[in-house]
């Protein structure tokens, strides 16, 4: 039965290519049978194996199978009896397959015919309980597979001594190594001995200690030299070689040998020695570990900052002296018993040469930080550590001698006044915003820093008067020192005035000034060169805090005083009294609206100047008409503008409209009647200028929005049209015509007579009327002006039915309908 092939290829193919290119780049590999990994003294094996070398199994009678993943191992036979073994993959995943194959005995590498035992089973397509396969006593075929064929076991080998047998073991399905155990009886040729091992029971040399002595000498990464101990192991033996491998896989296919002469990689690194008799090919693999440890045990030292000085005649070069030995001390601190040579270099090459150390006092010559390289050697064991730290010189904060002149404004010139010492805070460190500083009364408060002094306010008690500063630089903890020279001036300078008026839209004595305006007054006649700034308060120009811009908006409505402060090289000259007055604006209502009405031409109204709560006489008024009363006569609607001033050259514009009007024309008049809902419509003539209101039947309203009225009763009516601006009213009659449904002709002077409503001399006066019983019958033909039909006929009266009538209008509309008597 052939393996799946997707067991076989699928999960290997990058495999195989990395294998077969690593195996032309390396070392010889046991995947060939060539170079076949001997097997001695009944010796277990834990190995990988990995790519196929030169495909050798083609047509050798290998249960179905091939080299994919392969080693190669050849067994001498000692003793006689039976061969077999167990090989474990090193995953217990039931889907890691491994394979053998078996030739023999006695063939060569390039002749080894068909293959005596072989299994080639797949455990997971078997259903097995695990994935070990080899040769044992109780299986009896000898070959099995692939795929589902077989449990994985074929039978044991009987050999004899002198035989020779390869084994292939080849992995076509996984990636774990695998370790085999020989079961059988027959023995392989004993492996060497190491004498260097006393107890047979144990592989392990003793490890093998030493100090990193190779620069950078804290990587734990040193020279090792193994050639005395290969001699030792060799022993004088003339068949023995021995190789160092860095893993037992390695070792055990003899590949990758370190060579006697090689540097560790790791810090704590495990050696694997392989001990070979080349006459018989046995080896053994012992192990050991190599040990490299740097010099560790010191303190890392912390950066070493000074202060510049003036010790080569110049604070602000950036040279210093550093004191090496107090590093030396932060190094070995609380280390017992350390024996240390301790020495320092400008670079890390000096530091691993020890060439060109340092001085312990040492003057550095170029700017700092600059790294100071450190050498550290214990005496005691040899061992050599290095490291760093870096050296700065901080600079020395500068702090100039400042002389600050004052002026004595308080009106008794004895020359005390108040200071604000910390205006001068630039002065004193080049405008430095890492300085702090603060003021003493002497040097030596300064110097122990004692009765620091308020800055502000500072009155002096001597004039002129010394004041110390220290300096300080927070970050860096260097200081310096300067003296103030304080001095009052006695020198004045102009009071001056600005005056604005309120025009800012909100008239609330608050405006902004231009104070630049006042500076030819109050530097009138004072030298030139001379500084002005001005300032809210008094104590603000003395002390020279809160300065104010230009533009300066005053903090008291109507009425302030602020002050100018003259200087001359931060030396005060004069203080200086600016008066600031916000004028108030004429009070008047600056929108007007009112109306002239057309028809009342040439009539005039009278237009003011809208002044509130004042005498207009107050004012002075320009108006637009060229007039200059407080007061104008207008017969015409326009616009007219006034400007109303004070005394004070403020002003305000005051506009009127007046806007036109005029009593109604009108124009016509739509009425429709003789339906269930009348109405009256008034159209007044389109050139009318007012502004319109509607009443019916009476002058005095109510009036409405509307022209048209609804729901009108039939009779005759007097419409009216008022201007609303009371430019008048006109007026005029309407007739609205209908026809009583009813009347009641009993003499009780209610409804005695029907006649058709509406119709007067006016309107209608030659309407004809018809009244006709049920039948058609003409009745009567009444007088269209006269009380109307009585409900006779030839004097007879006509009883309580529904009669007819017909009504010709003199506009020639024609109506017919019925009503009824009623008796």
């Amino acid at each position: 039965m052939t393996k799946p092939l997707d067991l076989i290829f699928k999960p290997l193919t990058a495999a195989l290519f990395f294998c077969f290119f690593h195996l032309l780049a390396t070392a010889q590999q046991p995947n060939d049978a060539q170079f076949a990994v001997t097997v001695c003294g009944n010796s277990d094996f834990s190995l990988n194996v990995g790519g196929i070398g030169t495909q050798e199994l083609s047509n050798s009678n290998t249960c179905g199978s091939f080299e994919n993943n392969s080693i190669w191992l050849k067994v001498n036979i000692a003793t006689a009896g039976t061969l077999a073994f167990t090989l474990t993959p090193g995953s217990t995943n039931i889907n890691e397959d491994y394979d053998f194959f078996i030739f023999g005995p006695n063939v060569s590498s390039g002749n080894i015919g068909q293959a005596i035992r072989c299994s080639t089973t797949n455990p997971a397509a078997a259903n097995q309980g695990n994935n070990l396969t080899g040769m044992n006593s109780t299986s009896t075929e000898t070959s099995e597979g692939p795929g589902t064929d077989g449990d994985s076991f074929v039978s044991e080998i009987d050999v004899l001594v002198g035989e020779s047998y390869f084994i292939v073991i080849d992995r076509p399905v996984g990636n774990s190594p695998f370790s085999i155990i020989w079961t059988g009886t027959a023995t392989f040729p004993d492996a060497p001995s190491n004498p260097l091992i006393t107890d047979q029971s144990s592989t392990s040399l003793p490890s093998i200690e030493v100090c990193d002595n190779i620069a950078p000498f804290n990587d734990n990464i040193t020279e090792f030299d193994l050639t005395t101990l290969t001699q030792d192991i060799i022993n004088g033996e003339s068949d023995v070689v021995v190789t160092y491998h860095s893993s037992e896989s390695d070792a055990n296919i003899n590949t990758d040998a370190l060579g006697n002469v090689f540097t560790n990689t790791a810090s704590n690194q495990d050696i694997y020695v392989r001990i070979e008799n080349t006459t018989t090919g046995c080896f053994i693999i012992n192990d050991m570990t190599l040990t490299v440890s740097a010099l560790t045990t010191f303190n890392t030292p912390t950066d070493y900052e000074t202060c510049d000085d003036d010790l080569d005649g110049d604070d602000q070069n950036g040279l210093s002296t550093f004191d090496f030995n107090l590093k030396s001390q932060e190094i070995i601190s609380g280390i017992v018993g350390a024996n240390y040579n301790i020495s320092y270099y400008l670079t890390q090459a000096n530091a691993e040469n020890a060439t060109s150390a340092l001085p312990n006092n040492y003057t550095n010559s170029t700017p700092t930080p600059t790294e100071i390289f450190v050498r550290i050697q214990d005496m005691d064991s040899g061992c050599i550590g290095y490291t760093s730290f870096n050296i700065s010189v901080n600079p020395m904060p500068i702090a100039n001698d400042v002389s600050l002149l004052q002026c004595d404004e308080d009106g008794i010139p004895e020359g005390f006044t108040t200071f604000n010492l910390a205006e001068i805070s630039d002065a004193v460190t080049g405008a430095d915003p890492n300085s702090t500083i603060e003021y003493y009364l002497s040097m030596l408060d300064a110097e122990n820093q004692n009765n620091a002094i308020d800055v502000s306010p500072f009155d002096n008690f001597f004039n002129p008067q010394i004041i110390y500063t220290r300096v300080t630089n927070p970050s860096t903890g260097c200081i310096n020192f300067s003296q103030i020279s304080l001095e009052v001036s006695t020198t004045v300078s102009n009071n001056a005035s600005l005056e604005l008026c309120d025009t800012d839209g909100t008239e609330d004595g608050f405006m902004a000034f231009n104070l630049t305006e006042a500076n030819d007054i109050v530097l009138a006649f004072s030298p030139t060169g001379l500084d002005l700034v001005y300032y809210e308060t008094y104590e603000d120009a003395l002390l020279e805090t809160n300065p104010l811009g230009a533009t300066f908006t005053n903090t008291m409505p109507y009425n302030q005083t602020i002050f100018g402060r003259v200087e001359n090289m931060n030396a005060c000259y004069g203080i200086s009294e600016i008066e600031l007055t916000v004028f108030a604006l004429p009070n008047i209502e600056t929108e007007f609206e009112t109306l002239y009405c057309l028809n009342s031409f040439p009539e005039t109204i009278t237009l003011d100047g809208g002044i509130i709560g004042d005498s207009p006489s107050n004012y002075y008024y320009k108006w637009s008409t060229g007039e200059n009363t407080s007061e104008i006569q207008i017969d015409a609607p326009g616009t007219y503008n006034v400007r109303v001033s004070n005394t004070n050259g403020c002003f305000k514009e005051r506009s009127i409209t007046v806007l036109p009007s005029n009593i109604a024309t009108i124009s016509s008049i739509e009425v429709v009647d003789g339906s269930q809902n009348n109405s009256i419509s008034i159209f007044a003539d389109e050139s009318s200028e007012g502004d319109y209101e509607y009443a019916i039947d009476n002058i005095d309203g109510p009036y409405q929005e509307s022209s048209t009225f609804t729901n009108v009763q039939p009779g005759l009516y007097t419409v009216y049209i008022r201007d609303k601006n009371d430019c008048g009213i006109v007026e005029d009659l309407v007739s609205v015509i209908g026809f009583p449904k009813f009347f009641t002709p009993n003499n009780d002077d209610v409804n005695d007579y029907w006649q058709v409503y509406g119709v007067s001399e006016q309107f209608q006066p030659n309407t004809s009327i018809y009244i006709f019983d049920r039948y058609g019958k003409l009745l009567t033909e009444i007088n269209p002006l006269s009380s109307g039909w009585d409900g006779t006929y030839n004097g007879v009266e006509m009883p309580t039915s529904d009669y007819w009538f017909k009504v010709k209008l003199e506009d020639g509309r024609t109506f017919t309908s019925h009503f009824t008597l009623k008796r």
